[in-house]
Formats: C-alpha cells, structure tokens, sequence
C-alpha cells in the first residue's frame, strides 16, 4: 500500500485523502499495481474500512446525483471536502499503517511539522485510532511541534526507550498485529542492529508473529 501512497503523493503533488483511498480499494478489488496482478494479504480492518468506503462513495453519488463511474475520480475540491474519508470502526489499531508511512517522509521531509500531521491522517484513514509514532530522543528536541498534544502512554513508553531490551522476544519484545507493538518490535530491531542493515532485518523476521509488518 505504500505504493500507492506515494503514487498519489507524485500525482496530486499533496496529500490528497480521497485519492489515496481510490488507490487502496482498486488494489482490494483489482489488484492494482499488484505484483501478482490481484490483491492478497489484507487484515479485516483494513478490508472492512475500504468496503465502507466504497459503499460511502455511492451514497455520496446518490445524494450528489453524480453518476457512480466518476466518483474515482472525484476532483471538485468543495465535494471533496464534503466526503468524509475516515471509514474505519472506532478503536482499530492494526499495524499495517506502518507498513505504507514511508513516503510521507520522503514526500514532506522538509515540513516537519506537516509530515506529523500528514502521518498521523495517513493511519487515521484506515484505522480511527491513530497514535503517533516517534523515535526514542524524538520529542525532546521536537516538543514545539506539538504544541500541548500529550503522547498516549503506550506511545510515552516506547518514546521512554521500552524497546531497549536485549533479550528481544524473551524479554517480550513482540511483532504482533497491534499497532503499538508492531512500532516497538521494529524500534528493537533498529536498536539493536550493530549498524548492519541485514542485522537488524534477521532479527526483525526472527522475531515471528507478523514479521512482515516489522521487517517493512
């Protein structure tokens, strides 16, 4: 998904919310981009969150009397900001928003603060409860870009250094579907690495559980 991402990025030179969810749901139902030519590996949220958006675009058609084959592509800015894009149950909080976030950095590397905002919508797309992701010294020498915004205390854990274990999945590090520890468990591989690239990628597949989620 993070192909598709950074397709609407270039495309529409922005973050445009609708775009990009017309990007995801031709790849759910037409194996857009696809490497195999059809979509596999989805988790239930993200599928529930993209069959709810395509059902959103016909009641919008309906409402709007715009004939159902142009709502991909959707470009009048006034309904575009009449579209509600959030379509995910409230309290989803999968991992796999990590797994498309890298060319948000790329894309606004020069916009700090932009790129925090624009993270944190990228997951909130797909999943309502979207938590930010930092690095560990990340909100120490970045604190003003938060204005008064706390971390949610799972979040505050891992910014605190909870990664920081070398015993890894024995001391419980886990690359599971949960959002928070799917951030942790790559946190860890990063931390402990030894500045090699192909370290750090063993040890995020040996961790087990979703390990395609932790390497990415």
């Amino acid at each position: 998904m993070a192909l598709y991402l950074a397709t609407s990025l270039i495309a529409r030179r922005d973050f445009v919310a609708y775009d990009q969810l017309v990007r995801y749901k031709w790849w759910y139902q037409y194996g857009y981009m696809s490497s195999t030519g059809q979509r596999f590996d989805i988790d239930s949220a993200t599928k529930q969150s993209l069959v709810r958006f395509a059902k959103n675009q016909k009641d919008f058609a309906n409402k709007n009397n715009i004939p159902i084959q142009y709502m991909d592509f959707l470009s009048n800015r006034d309904c575009l900001r009449k579209f509600s894009v959030y379509c995910s149950e409230a309290g989803a909080a999968g991992n796999e928003a990590l797994m498309r976030l890298a060319p948000v950095p790329l894309f606004f590397y020069r916009n700090p603060e932009n790129l925090l905002n624009t993270q944190a919508s990228v997951v909130k797309l797909l999943m309502v409860m979207s938590k930010p992701m930092m690095r560990a010294d990340f909100m120490q020498p970045s604190s003003s870009w938060f204005g008064d915004k706390d971390l949610h205390p799972d979040i505050q854990k891992i910014a605190e250094g909870s990664y920081k274990k070398r015993g890894g999945y024995q001391d419980g590090i886990r690359g599971e579907g949960y959002i928070v520890n799917a951030l942790e468990a790559a946190l860890w591989a990063f931390w402990s690495d030894e500045n090699s690239f192909e370290i750090g990628a063993l040890k995020a597949v040996n961790l087990g559980d979703d390990t395609g989620t932790t390497a990415a």
